[in-house]
């Protein structure tokens, strides 16, 4: 019988370090990873079509590996298609939310930064987790996508210093506004991670993201469920859309030890 593997489904190749962290927590399991290059970007678009693209990808994800679990590893598709997706499959899904809560009991000056695509950034959920979880702070909240077409486009070929002056564009834009917490809204920034904790630490601004909840969740999940050996053949990353694929996704999977698939 083929082991029921971890699944992580994004738009790109954001979620790639939440597959990291929780291979951390769950030695043994097999991974399997879903970059949907088909229907990215997903920040700019509506609703509507976030929901039917999410849908329709993780219908192709559930018939070829049949998970046991899937996280959703994209804000925008959490904050938009989680309840679609748990109505729809039967397949248990954690979501992944922009960490305002633990910034929020962080910040000690009471203002917290948040970074995120647009449809985060201007979608209720957001303002009903800050409105839940960060009442007593002032929350700012800017959108990106720019950053994310440069992690996903342009990382892997990108030098020290360029990787820096992204950033560098993104810090300072919150650098006015006071903030004493940064919350990284969007998986995709999490590959930046090592610039955005230079550029925040020398300004006394702590960094923040969902990576460990995430994480500890689906472990919690999966705590009765008895690994099946390793029979299934390697963790794989599959990249929707058409062949050939781009350079990228082959160092991308270098990057986190995955065979690369294409064609799902």
């Amino acid at each position: 019988m083929t082991p029921e593997p971890v699944a992580f489904l994004d738009s790109g190749v954001g979620g790639l370090p939440y597959l990291a962290y929780s291979r951390s927590l769950l030695p043994g399991r097999r991974f399997v990873y879903v970059a949907d290059r088909e229907n990215f970007p997903y920040g700019e678009k509506d609703r509507d079509a976030i929901i039917a693209a999410t849908l329709s990808v993780a219908g192709r994800l559930i018939d070829r590996e049949h998970p046991r679990l899937v996280v959703v590893a994209c804000n925008t598709m959490s904050v938009v298609a989680l309840p679609d997706l748990r109505a729809r499959f039967s397949v248990p899904f954690v979501g992944v939310v922009p960490a305002v809560k633990p910034a929020a009991s962080l910040s000690r000056r009471k203002r917290v930064g948040v970074l995120a695509t647009r449809q985060t950034v201007e979608g209720e959920y957001l303002r009903n987790l800050i409105g839940q979880h960060a009442a007593g702070c002032e929350v700012v909240s800017l959108s990106t996508t720019a950053l994310v077409e440069f992690v996903e486009k342009g990382l892997y070929r990108a030098s020290t210093p360029e990787r820096e002056a992204r950033v560098r564009e993104e810090v300072d834009r919150f650098l006015s506004e006071g903030i004493d917490a940064l919350v990284l809204g969007c998986t995709h920034f999490l590959h930046l991670e090592r610039e955005f904790r230079s550029l925040l630490e020398a300004e006394g601004i702590a960094l923040v993201d969902s990576r460990e909840g995430v994480a500890r969740q689906a472990a919690r999940l999966l705590e009765d469920t008895p690994l099946q050996g390793s029979d299934g053949g390697p963790d794989a990353l599959y990249v929707t859309g058409p062949l050939p694929l781009e350079e990228r996704y082959q160092w991308f999977a270098g990057q986190f030890g995955l065979q690369l698939r294409g064609g799902l």
